[in-house]
Formats: C-alpha cells, sequence, structure tokens
C-alpha cells in the first residue's frame, strides 16, 4: 500500500485497553505523521474483540479525536479474534471473476461460521507450489454481526468508517512501508508477533506474502489480572504497578516474577505456532522475529524469546520512513509508543479507494 495522493484516512486502532489513533499526510518529501495520540479504554468495555458497551467505546473515541484535535472523519480500523479467519487455501485455477462467484463454495470447507453470518474477502496469490493446476488464496472471513458492531460504534462517534481490515495485515502493511524496497524486497522469512492486551497476532512472511497466521488468547492483561490478584487492586491500579508507577502494593521481587512467568508462557505458545510452521514449511528458517504491541517493549520477554527460538528479535519502528517533527511529538514518548503505534500506523497509510 503506497503513500500515494489518494484521500488520506485516520487510522484507528480499537484495542481493548486502550485506543491509537494516527493521522498521516503526504508532502513532497514523503509521509508526515500530523496526528498521534492514545487513549486508555474503560476495563471491560472491549472483551476479545467483542465491544461489550457502545456507548463507552464511542465516547473514549469522540475524546482521543477531541484530545488530540483531529478533524479528519474517515477511519480505517481493523479486527482480530476468533470472529475473524485468515486462511491459505489452494483452489482451481479460474479467474478473479470466476473465483468470486464460487468462493461462498469454496470457503464452507474451511470456515467454521455458517457461511451465511460471514462476510469473505480472498487474495489470489498466484500458482500452488504443488499442483500446476491450482491457486493458492489467502482467504478472510470475518463474522457480519462484528464488523456490524464497530462500524455502528463508529457512526455513533460522528466518523465515517471506510476500511475494515485484519489486525495482521495492518501489521504487514507498515512492515512492508518500513522495511522492504527495491533493495531489500524480504527474500527472508520473517515472523510478525503483536502482542496486545488481549491477545497475541502471529503473521509469518516471506517477502510480501503471508503463509502463516495465527491468533492466540494472550496478552498484556494476563500480567495485570496476575498483579491485581496478589496486590488485591483493581485492573486500572495493576497497570500502575505494571508500569512501575506505584510500588506500595507490591515488592520488584514479586513483580519480576510475575511477567518471568506469564512471558514464559507466550513464548512456549509462540514457539508452538512456530513449530507447527516448520511441520508446514520444512524448508522455510525464520531469520527475524519482529514484536509490536504492549508486550514489545517488555526486555525480558525479547531476550527470553530470542533464546526459546534461537531467532533474532526486535522491536518494530513504525516511523522508520515516516517524518515526525520532534518540535511537535516528544522523541523518548514516541520511542516508546513505537511497538503500540503499529497497527494504527499500517491502518493511516490506507487509501479512501484501497481494495
Amino acid at each position: 500500500m503506497g503513500f500515494g495522493n489518494k484521500k488520506n484516512l485516520v487510522g484507528l486502532d480499537i484495542g481493548s485497553s486502550a485506543i491509537k489513533v494516527a493521522e498521516i499526510i503526504d508532502s513532497k518529501n514523503g509521509p508526515v505523521l500530523k496526528k498521534f495520540g492514545i487513549v486508555d479504554m474503560p476495563h471491560g468495555a472491549i472483551e476479545e474483540g467483542v465491544i461489550k458497551d457502545p456507548e463507552e467505546v464511542a465516547d473514549a473515541i469522540r475524546q482521543l479525536f477531541r484530545t488530540f484535535n483531529i478533524k479528519q472523519s474517515n477511519v480505517a480500523i481493523s479486527i482480530g479474534g476468533y470472529s475473524v479467519v485468515v486462511k491459505k487455501i489452494n483452489v482451481q485455477t479460474m479467474t478473479e471473476e470466476a473465483l468470486q462467484s464460487t468462493i461462498h463454495f469454496e470457503a464452507e470447507q474451511y470456515i467454521p461460521f455458517d457461511i451465511s453470518d460471514v462476510n469473505l474477502d480472498f487474495q489470489i496469490l498466484g500458482d500452488s507450489e504443488h499442483n500446476p493446476n491450482q491457486m493458492s488464496v489467502l482467504l478472510v472471513a470475518a463474522k457480519k454481526e462484528m464488523i456490524s458492531d464497530y462500524v455502528n460504534v463508529l457512526e455513533m462517534a460522528g466518523l465515517s468508517p471506510c476500511i475494515v481490515d485484519v489486525d495482521a495485515f495492518a501489521l504487514q502493511n507498515i512492515y512492508e512501508e518500513c522495511y522492504l524496497d527495491e533493495d531489500n524486497p524480504g527474500e527472508e522469512y520473517v515472523a510478525l508477533i503483536d502482542v496486545g492486551a488481549g491477545k497475541t497476532t502471529l503473521n509469518i512472511l516471506k517477502g510480501k506474502t503471508s503463509l502463516f497466521m495465527r491468533d492466540v488468547s494472550l496478552g498484556c492483561n494476563q500480567i495485570n489480572r496476575k498483579i491485581a490478584s496478589i496486590a488485591d487492586c483493581s485492573i486500572e491500579d495493576a497497570e500502575d504497578i505494571k508500569m512501575e508507577e506505584d510500588r506500595s502494593r507490591i515488592s520488584t521481587e514479586d513483580l519480576k516474577e510475575i511477567i518471568s512467568t506469564v512471558t514464559s508462557d507466550w513464548c512456549t505458545e509462540i514457539s508452538r505456532a512456530l513449530d507447527f510452521f516448520y511441520s508446514t514449511y520444512p524448508e522455510g528458517r525464520i531469520n527475524r522475529i519482529i514484536l509490536s504491541g504492549g508486550g514489545g517493549n517488555i526486555a525480558d520477554f525479547r531476550k527470553l524469546l530470542a533464546l526459546r527460538t534461537s531467532t533474532e528479535v526486535e522491536v518494530i519502528d513504525p516511523f522508520k520512513r515516516v517524518f515526525v517533527n520532534n518540535d511537535r511529538f516528544d522523541k523518548d514518548y514516541m520511542d516508546q509508543m513505537a511497538p503500540q503505534s503499529a497497527i494504527c500506523m499500517g491502518l493511516a497509510i490506507r487509501k479512501v479507494d484501497d481494495k
């Protein structure tokens, strides 16, 4: 997705613990970050990607746009979790038009929902590696009810939803823009791993092709829940303790033990997913893991993941090829927020008439 001259969108990442927003404008010297902000989401308003309290969510979005003086109302959002299925399938070679008319029939055997309850999309990836008469297709299915809930909340907030993407694809968008070019077309295998509040998204790429994708229900909220249990406090207070803003209720040793236990579980689940990938692509060797989400800021997690997977681990920089004016944006704050900003930045580079 390029930084063309088509109409810009505001990227809005609606998470279970926070909402992030980014607005990018085009200049003759390249993309420029115009607006960026984050606001906490009321606890319980969104759980596992499902909107539980639409009024609370709409109010938080309105507050975010007011606080950071964002006037643009056309937005791109993304969804994920168990209401979204992304699967690579092989079908008989045919034109895109022909597949459009048969995709519901092709998809039925792969989708664990009633096919009438989902919106389907697909992308033809090319010829199948194993059958000359077939082609590989990336199939995306999302529950209509979930999409409708998010669209309704945006409209309640006075916004116009122009694109509903998938979290993993938004992450892939910003990776391609910031890390790939003619000199580096991306011949290596790279695992993009987003550790958010309530879920972790894994997307393994070779170049610009997604080979394997998975969402698992683990994330930073696990740390908060364990802190809240030990310190006998609210989830909101637990977040302050985790961020080392409150040291009165739990010892440094106990906090380290909690983080160590939870991140070890993350590494176990990620290793299982990678093992499954290797069983499907035995010739594949993941060269780099690029982390995003709040979990990307946990140094001990990065070290443990590198050790457990024997793979180089780094944190994504979604501002790498975007001009960020240090007179308008505090550099230390933006560096800290970088891993959590990846999805909203990946959405902000979308345009109104993108497919």
